[in-house]
């Protein structure tokens, strides 16, 4: 099941807020409609928001399309920067608007509204066939690292639903199972919204890999009982100095990996790497509604107004990494030097 789609000018997007209850696709028809996916998480993992985004703009695009071109350029630039306003952490999704601006500032002075939308449409679909690409090299480079059967665990959703394709994180871990070398997969559940139960233990068992669901508090167990080898999750930023931002929680598994022993692997393609920040401490950190964490199920779990601190995302010191997977490669410490290098692929 795909999570991102595009077809007949229509963005086609899962919506991940109903799984596995409920598999329902979003069809958007318009920018405004993908951005509302976007901010509620109907879509979500940052490879796939900044591909929805791309197309996102191209619905943009196609409104504008009776318009002169410079009037045309200036209303896109500012659904590209409604667009901004989404997801504040996610790099990708910043990635993915500035390389569609790039195209549409590159175009002549006296092209015309329907040469710029094909532009857009075709870097659009670049842009998620790339992330297809970065995911099938990362799974090889990945799966390098388990020679012997492994136990591995798991925070978060890093897999297909994040992603265009067989994901990062569960991307590495499908091609590895496939190869013999993961014998299961412990996955968190991911409080406050689940992601792990609703979403990395639903794409394990389609894929019949074997999947053992833990609430987020039972890691450290789990790996003083010596029942996991590994820990490989996403990122949905990384920072030069090898500093990772993930989901509410990573931080918290890293920390029990170090004490343990246990190697703690990030899967992220370059596009996740944010090359003018310096360090963890420059990553915006999304706060989310209160009633993520008062509420489970629909159900209050908590009492009427209490205060709540509610970080989607934490980071993780790059001190506590033991290796990221990129589809350039295994970089490894000192991860300064390895990321500069990677950002001179990258341009």
């Amino acid at each position: 099941m795909r999570s991102v789609a595009w077809s007949n000018n229509c963005l086609t997007l899962l919506n991940q807020t109903l799984l596995p209850n409920k598999v329902e696709t979003i069809a958007c028809n318009d920018w405004r409609r993908a951005a509302e996916a976007i901010r509620r998480l109907e879509v979500r993992g940052a490879p796939a928001i900044g591909a929805a985004a791309a197309f996102a703009l191209v619905l943009g695009a196609r409104e504008q399309a009776a318009l002169a071109f410079p009037e045309f350029k200036s209303n896109l630039q500012e659904t590209a920067e409604a667009l901004r306003q989404t997801r504040p952490t996610a790099v990708n999704l910043f990635w993915a608007i500035d390389r569609m601006l790039a195209v549409l500032e590159g175009l002549p002075d006296t092209a015309d509204s329907a040469a710029a939308i094909q532009a857009l449409e075709q870097e659009a679909i670049t842009i998620a066939d790339e992330d297809k690409e970065m995911n099938a090299k990362m799974a090889a480079f990945g799966a390098s690292l388990f020679t012997s059967p492994t136990c591995v665990l798991t925070h978060c959703n890093a897999g297909a639903l994040a992603t265009v394709d067989i994901g990062t994180a569960l991307g590495v871990i499908r091609q590895a199972w496939k190869q013999g070398n993961i014998t299961r997969v412990f996955a968190d559940e991911t409080r406050p919204l689940l992601q792990g139960a609703r979403l990395t233990a639903w794409e394990l068992m389609q894929d019949g890999i074997p999947v053992t669901l833990i609430t987020d508090n039972m890691a450290g167990w789990v790996m003083k009982n010596k029942m996991v080898q590994a820990v490989i999750v996403g990122a949905d930023r990384i920072a030069l100095n090898g500093d990772v931002a993930n989901k509410i929680g990573t931080y918290s598994v890293a920390v029990l990996a170090k004490e343990h022993g246990i190697p703690f692997y990030v899967a992220a393609p370059s596009s996740t790497f944010d090359f003018k920040i310096a360090s963890g401490s420059d990553i915006p950190i999304e706060e989310r509604s209160a009633t993520e964490v008062t509420s489970l199920g629909g159900n209050c779990v908590a009492p009427q107004g209490v205060h709540v601190f509610n970080p989607a995302f934490d980071v993780t010191p790059h001190s506590l990494v033991t290796a990221i997977i990129t589809e350039h490669g295994l970089l490894h410490a000192p991860y300064d030097q390895a990321i500069h290098q990677l950002s001179k692929l990258c341009k």
